[in-house]
């Protein structure tokens, strides 16, 4: 690729897009990019880096850029047709990324949950250990020189995964989600064992999962991971205490190491098994990758903590109910004695509808429950089929609905731990509820 090429990013402020921009940046290429004016928290990344944001105009395509489209943008935007009618070559976010990764040795993760955490730790071992660039699905992106290695967030919505041949991939699970374009599990399996198949080396799977443990008879290379002595990599000797998690990793029944991980829950013990397996397929000394798992700090809006007061309030993108079960049994182990309070806003009608019951399930796990109302999603429209209401009268523990102009029902806990939950604008309650804590902790003083 040419570095006098200017690339232009329709859409630069999505998670994906942003992050991309930023790894073109870093690697000594010329990016730009348009979007709408509101503030995402994508933008600080671009910004910091001194890439240029323009408003939606046609203006903004120019003759030589190479345009770059969001998939939330249809053929019919602006600056699609003008890029069009100036024989510009316009592609797909994850198409794009598909021909990118092809100089490097990349690795792919993907799976219904966890596949941000785990693609977050990966980026953070392989740039202690080699020139890595890396791609998060929360918006991170870095673009490392003379980078040998390429690390992705693979997504299955809407099969945009199969934009990709890499190297490896890891997949941490197969679960029913994204109901708007998936008829049913079945149909998420199939995507995924179509991506397993263009995996060009190794596939590096969660034993315990039955679809995955259907790539056995299907996919060339595949090793499993878990905590059963059936998996090729395999975490014994499992401690988990309110410091974190600790364990020893077997690789074909052979020592590889033993590691510590400062987070919670044995679901980042899976993700972390996951991550060093690949390490051990690619030659790494076991006892740097013990070192670089154990300065990992996690990545955004994933069990993310802050203290106000004598309140420790956790906000997590936890959308789907194994999420939520992980989140939930992560505050159990870090904080065994206190009151757990669940804030859940639902992602997306569709969602709230096909996986009603799971998520009241879920939710029963914590010890009080507020739920906020349901996200529309751009890409939906409310057929009046579902209201918060519905999934209020499935849980079976105390329950309220939360109104954004009213988070003072969360002032009447005391040093216990409140997450708040979801994939929209769950934010919101948190630093309202965050500013009220404020306001009387001054008070107070």
């Amino acid at each position: 690729m040419d570095k006098q090429q200017i690339f232009h990013f329709i859409g630069i402020k999505g998670s994906g897009m942003s992050a991309l921009a930023l790894v073109l940046h870093d690697s000594g290429y010329q990016v730009q990019g348009s979007d709408v004016d509101t503030y995402f928290f994508t933008q600080k990344g671009i910004e910091e880096a001194g890439i240029p944001i323009f408003p939606f105009s046609a203006d903004n395509i120019k003759e030589n850029m190479t345009v770059i489209c969001g998939n939330a943008f249809t053929d019919d935007h602006e600056e699609v047709v003008r890029a069009k009618e100036l024989g510009l070559e316009v592609t797909r976010y994850h198409t794009f990324l598909g021909k990118f990764i092809e100089q490097f040795t990349s690795v792919a993760i993907t799976g219904s949950h966890g596949k941000t955490s785990t693609t977050g730790l990966m980026a953070h071992l392989m740039s202690g250990l080699e020139p890595t660039s890396y791609l998060i699905g929360d918006g991170t992106g870095k673009g490392a020189k003379d980078a040998e290695y390429f690390v992705l967030e693979a997504d299955e919505y809407r099969e945009h995964f199969h934009a990709y041949y890499p190297e490896y991939a890891i997949f941490t699970n197969i679960d029913f989600d994204h109901p708007d374009f998936y008829e049913n599990i079945e149909q998420v399996y199939e995507a995924n064992l179509k991506f397993a198949k263009q995996v060009k080396q190794k596939v590096i799977a969660f034993g315990e999962d039955p679809y995955l443990q259907r790539f056995k008879d299907e996919v060339a290379d595949v090793s499993y991971y878990g905590f059963s002595d059936q998996d090729d990599i395999q975490a014994k000797n499992i401690v988990r205490d309110t410091e974190g998690s600790h364990f020893d990793v077997y690789v074909e029944n052979n020592f590889y190491g033993h590691f510590d991980i400062v987070s919670y829950g044995k679901h980042n013990i899976l993700n972390a098994l996951a991550v060093i397996g690949f390490c051990y397929f690619e030659d790494f000394d076991p006892q740097n990758v013990a070192a670089e798992c154990l300065s990992f700090k996690g990545v955004k809006r994933r069990f993310t903590e802050k203290k106000i007061s004598d309140m420790t309030i956790i906000d997590d993108y936890a959308h789907h109910p194994q999420e939520i079960r992980a989140t939930i049994d992560a505050a159990r182990q870090k904080y065994p004695t206190k009151e757990i309070i669940a804030i859940f806003q639902p992602h997306t009608f569709s969602r709230t509808i096909a996986l009603m019951d799971e998520f009241a399930t879920a939710l029963d796990l914590a010890d009080k429950v507020y739920l906020c109302d349901i996200f529309a999603s751009a890409r939906e429209v409310d057929q009046h089929q579902v209201k918060i209401e519905d999934l209020a009268e499935k849980v079976t523990k105390p329950v309220e609905v939360l109104p954004l102009e009213n988070v003072s029902p969360l002032l009447d806990y005391h040093d216990a731990v409140a997450i708040f939950m979801g994939a929209g604008d769950i934010m919101k309650f948190a630093y309202a509820y965050e500013e009220l804590l404020g306001q009387i902790q001054s008070t107070h003083h």
